[in-house]
């Protein structure tokens, strides 16, 4: 397993984009071969997203992966990725209900699982969770806007910060999570404008995930990206391949092509000398002659 940075030097990379003025390119991934792809693309960071609960394991909601099985996928994608930051996901009721939990959580994917940094949803008492990561000497991400965490049916996923209110509230949300120490922010689902004035207040790197353009950087789901998926995509993915269209139809062609019996042709079979194969054949004839002796 390739180790991962220590403490505050884990992310300096993201610091350096943001005052370069170069957009941060984060990609989810969620195994070995996809994280691959990620890092041979040349994404900046690899974030291991509890999104996996959906786009891998079949759930309804994000709240529904363990540990045990984000911790399996991190494993993965480090194995995978060894020139740039890992993040993983802390999974829902891994760290809420203490600071304690939340280090104990947190120290099993820098140690178990290779991270360089963490993320985790929300403000408001979430923000002590943070402090007490960071002092443990891990990097933290935050999340503001749109937490899928606290989404139990379809209906939730929805834009936050749509009314002056709840954008007061994302606003110090924003904030409170940059002064105790995050060394980025992630914002979803999150009106342009808005995260404009996030960006602008927070002085950390901002990456956004349907969050209008003005942030240091984008994060997709892979799945969205690559068009590996089902059902209706939120409005703001841009799918760059139909790539599950390009699977299912590769695979039905295969199927046909074994029930035609044309696969495997005799190129994809191996060989045996006919001197090697008459002797077998010999030897089988002289066993089943003593068998029913």
């Amino acid at each position: 397993m390739t180790s991962p940075a220590s403490g505050a030097d884990a992310l300096p990379s993201l610091a350096s984009l943001k005052a370069a003025g170069r957009p941060i390119v984060m990609l989810t991934a969620y195994d070995f071969p996809s994280a691959r792809v990620a890092e041979e693309a040349g994404v900046d960071v690899v974030l291991v997203g509890d999104s996996a609960a959906m786009t891998v394991l079949g759930y309804d909601t994000t709240r529904a992966i363990s540990l045990d099985e984000l911790l399996m996928l991190t494993r993965a994608v480090r194995r995978a990725v060894t020139r740039v930051p890992v993040i993983g996901d802390l999974p829902f009721g891994s760290y809420e209900p203490s600071d304690a939990l939340a280090v104990e959580t947190a120290r099993r994917f820098v140690t178990d699982a290779g991270c360089d940094a963490v993320k985790l949803e929300g403000a408001g008492p979430i923000v002590s969770r943070v402090r007490a990561i960071i002092a443990a000497g891990i990097p933290v991400i935050g999340h503001v806007g749109l937490l899928p965490q606290s989404v139990t049916s379809p209906d939730g996923y929805r834009a936050r910060g749509r009314d002056v209110e709840q954008a007061l509230e994302i606003l110090a949300d924003a904030d409170a999570l940059a002064a105790a120490g995050c060394a980025a922010l992630v914002v979803e689902a999150v009106p342009a404008r808005l995260t404009a004035i996030i960006t602008r207040r927070v002085g950390i790197p901002v990456i956004g995930i349907g969050a209008g353009a003005s942030t240091d950087g984008q994060v997709l789901v892979y799945h969205d990206l690559l068009g590996l998926g089902e059902g209706r995509l939120p409005r703001f993915v841009r799918q760059y391949a139909t790539t599950r269209d390009t699977i299912l139809d590769a695979v039905r062609r295969w199927a046909a092509d074994v029930r035609r019996r044309e696969f495997p042709s005799t190129d994809e079979s191996y060989g045996i000398p006919d001197q090697a194969i008459d002797e077998v054949e010999y030897r089988l004839r002289i066993v089943d002659a003593r068998r029913h002796s």
